[in-house]
């Protein structure tokens, strides 16, 4: 049901009437699009790969975290000692890849959000991780046969109970599997198909490509000769980017390790509220939520309106740290962009119903990510060659 859409097509038909600014750069500047820069995005120094190395050590911390419920499944480590081990391990996966991105001068921007972004996901991944493994170790002790979910997909691999999952193999698998919330036994298809998986690939080459060229060819430019950020395309390229990570890539990685479950968002663009956007268009990140941080705090008697708003406090800081740390400037525009979705989302449920709804979550969608996201790059320009663009117009 794309019923939603139509809200979007308005907003495209305005970006029409720019068509003479894209054709004016296009005469001023020429075509600008360049595939073998972006390599240059991720390396400054060809000899030099500071995220790629950082990405490397993380494996120290889904080490230490196997290892330690391994000690904690045959007894010889309390859950207390347990419990203060994760606290020092997902402490330091939070804080040593942003010291180390802020520390080393050859971290680029682009590299330096990949390698937070990673380690993001690792911490959510371990948490849940050590959680699920707690509940195992809590159903053994009322000796009960840990129970099982499946979703959709065949279960054409052997089942596994705990303490059998605290393997290599079984914790290098949720790590790489696309999504962020462990399961002992997780749904597996049946094989590889290997048409789905070139049409994925050639989804993501091709897009990736698509997002470089129009910032290359459009906000580049703009950002640099006008403070007029408004007008760049910066939402057509946050749209492209969903359809190339959350369908072509999570599905490429999806089909590659036969993960059977596929639901990574429902239809957000149909969302008549905010917070019907915020639970459908990142599932893997709203499961990781709901289970783990919201149902926990709904348990121990918080009301449901400070837990909802704690949640979007947790995402607003993770929001504020995978781009102000690698930038090495902290403007808060993605903290405060978060934040306010909060009251955005009180007016909207209160004053508007239907496709009314519809519009206002497609307009804070417009004036709301992508912006806060060019703020900062407009920001990072400013302060870095700033006086170059100066010296060009004096």
């Amino acid at each position: 049901n794309y019923r939603g859409i139509l809200n979007w097509c308005v907003t495209v038909t305005m970006r029409v009437l720019d068509g003479p600014l894209f054709l004016f750069q296009l005469h001023r500047y020429g075509i600008l699009v360049d595939p073998i820069q972006v390599v240059s995005l991720f390396l400054k120094d060809p000899y030099s790969w500071p995220a790629a190395c950082l990405i490397i050590v993380s494996n120290v911390f889904i080490m230490a975290a196997l290892y330690t419920e391994r000690r904690l499944a045959v007894g010889t480590i309390s859950e207390g000692t347990g419990a203060f081990l994760y606290c020092v391990n997902l402490g330091a996966i939070l804080c040593f890849p942003s010291a180390t991105v802020l520390i080393v001068n050859s971290m680029t921007p682009v590299g330096g959000v990949f390698a937070l972004g990673v380690y993001t996901v690792l911490l959510l991944k371990l948490y849940s991780y050590k959680d699920v493994n707690k509940w195992c170790r809590e159903i053994r002790q009322a000796k009960a046969r840990p129970s099982v979910h499946r979703a959709n997909g065949n279960a054409v691999h052997s089942h596994v109970t705990y303490p059998g999952n605290l393997t290599h193999r079984d914790m290098y698998y949720f790590i790489f599997a696309p999504t962020l919330c462990y399961e002992l036994n997780f749904p597996r298809s049946p094989r590889i198909r290997k048409r789905f998986l070139l049409r994925r690939l050639l989804e993501m080459l091709f897009l990736m490509q698509l997002q470089v060229g129009l910032i290359q060819q459009w906000m580049v430019p703009t950002v640099q000769n006008s403070m007029k950020p408004f007008q760049v395309p910066n939402h057509l390229i946050w749209l492209i980017f969903f359809y190339w990570f959350f369908h072509s890539s999570m599905n490429f990685v999806a089909e590659l390790m036969q993960f059977g479950d596929r639901e990574f968002y429902r239809d957000w663009w149909n969302s008549e509220t905010v917070p019907y956007f915020w639970a459908n268009w990142n599932i893997p990140v709203h499961k990781w939520c709901l289970r783990h941080f919201y149902k926990p705090m709904l348990r121990r008697g918080v009301n449901k309106l400070p837990a909802q708003i704690a949640v979007f406090l947790l995402s607003a800081f993770f929001h504020e740290y995978l781009v102000s740390i690698p930038l090495k400037m902290f403007r808060l525009w993605a903290f405060m962009g978060m934040m306010a979705q909060v009251p955005l989302a009180l007016f909207v449920a209160r004053f508007l119903r239907g496709n009314y709804g519809n519009a206002a979550v497609w307009m804070s969608l417009i004036i709301g990510q992508p912006i806060a996201v060019l703020m900062y790059v407009h920001d990072y320009y400013v302060l870095h060659y700033g006086g170059v663009s100066e010296a060009r117009t004096a």
